[in-house]
Parts: structure tokens; C-alpha cells; sequence
């Protein structure tokens, strides 16, 4: 299907705060109780439309686990949008927020949109951040800010669609500037190969292509690594 636009979005957040399960309930429509957890990186594609136009959102899901967090910062190059999550019902994932947040500013580009988002809304009875202090982060550090449940969808729509629309703007703005920052984005392929034992993270294969949006990329992996 044609689109005027491609936004290149990555989700942020620690370990365990519902990352996959937002990207599978907007993209899929479903929630999945039990998870398993991300290793690398997942990734999710869905249209949308803003002002008549369609536009694809390209979602890269990212795994929490710090032993991870050196191939989620390759992931901010190119991206447009980015969603910080945080468990309401874990105190510990609101106070990591200013590590992610530095880490993404200092990866991405300067005018990349994020949304601020506080997860597992439905769990209120196990509330340990009020929805203020989500209110007052996102004030201080010019983000946008909502509550969702991936569990009951609630407002998980209007997180990934508020994000697109704050981008669209900036283009309009000319703020973005389309042709070299939303349209094109950097592919990365990694490469697992299983031995006796799990090979260490430094051992991965990584490739790294910049390419247009649309082309085929087409690769062999086998235990040499990638081709």
C-alpha cells in the first residue's frame, strides 16, 4: 500500500513494563499475558492516516536488559518518535526515566517527538507513581504524557497516533526535514547463530545498510555469520 510518509518509532523503557504488549495490542489488536522477553530487538509496521494522508509507522521494540542497551542505542538513528514506558506499578522503572531520557537525547536527533507513557493503568489497586508525578516529568522535560493499558487498550491508540500527529506537524513546520530524516532509516540485521552454548553479545554479527525505504533487503546467515 502507498504512503506520504514513514516514521521510524523505538520504544524505550526497563525490563517488564509492557514495551511488546503496547506494540502488539496497537499493531495486532490483542494483548498477550505472558511475554517472553525481548532479545535485541522486535519490530511492529502499521498505517495510519493524519490529514487525508497515509502514513506508515515503522515501530522497533527494544529489550530493557542493560546488557542490550548498546544495540538500542543504534536503533535512535533515524527514528522520528520515540515511546518511554514506565510500570505505574513499579517505582524503580519511573526513577530509570531520566537514564533512558538522556540516553535517547544524546543518541537521536535533536527533534525526535517522545511520548512519556505510564503502563498498566488498570493495575490502579497496585499503583506506586501517581499519575501527577508522570504529569510533572513530562512537563519538565517537554514531553508528551499519557497513561495507557496494554491489557485493556486504553488510550494505547491515541499514545502511538498523538506521537505521529506531533511529528506530522513538525514537518509541516519544517521542522523535520523529510527527505533526510523520516524517510529514509538505517537497517540493522543481527545475526544469532546457536553453537554448544549462546554466543556472548560481542561476538554477534552486525551489518550495518543504509537503505531507502521500500527495497528488499535479502541476507544468508549461517554459522560463519552473516552474508
Amino acid at each position: 500500500m502507498a504512503y506520504a510518509y514513514l516514521f521510524k518509532y523505538i520504544i524505550i523503557g526497563d525490563t517488564g513494563v509492557g514495551k511488546s504488549c503496547l506494540l502488539l495490542q496497537f499493531t495486532d489488536k490483542r494483548f498477550q499475558p505472558v511475554h517472553d522477553l525481548t532479545i535485541g530487538v522486535e519490530f511492529g509496521a502499521r498505517m495510519i492516516t493524519i490529514d487525508g494522508k497515509q502514513i506508515k509507522l515503522q515501530i522497533w521494540d527494544t529489550a530493557g536488559q542493560e546488557s542490550f542497551r548498546s544495540i538500542t542505542r543504534s536503533y535512535y538513528r533515524g527514528a522520528a518518535g520515540a515511546l518511554l514506558v514506565y510500570d505505574i506499578t513499579r517505582r524503580d522503572t519511573f526513577n530509570h526515566l531520566t537514564t533512558w531520557l538522556e540516553d535517547a537525547r544524546q543518541h537521536s536527533n535533536s527533534n525526535m517527538v517522545i511520548m512519556l507513557i505510564g503502563n498498566k493503568s488498570d493495575l490502579e489497586s497496585r499503583r506506586e507513581v501517581k499519575k501527577e508525578e508522570g504529569e510533572a516529568f513530562a512537563r519538565e522535560h517537554g514531553l508528551i504524557f499519557m497513561e495507557t493499558s496494554a491489557k485493556t487498550a486504553s488510550n494505547v491508540e491515541e499514545a502511538f497516533i498523538n506521537t505521529a500527529k506531533e511529528i506530522y506537524e513538525k514537518i509541516q513546520e519544517g521542522v523535520f526535514d523529510i527527505n533526510n530524516e523520516v524517510t529514509f532509516t538505517t537497517l540493522y540485521i543481527f545475526c544469532f547463530f546457536k553453537a554448544q552454548s549462546s554466543p556472548p553479545l560481542e561476538s554477534w554479527t552486525v551489518k550495518d545498510l543504509s537503505v531507502p525505504f521500500g527495497c528488499r533487503v535479502v541476507c544468508h546467515c549461517d554459522k560463519n555469520g552473516l552474508k
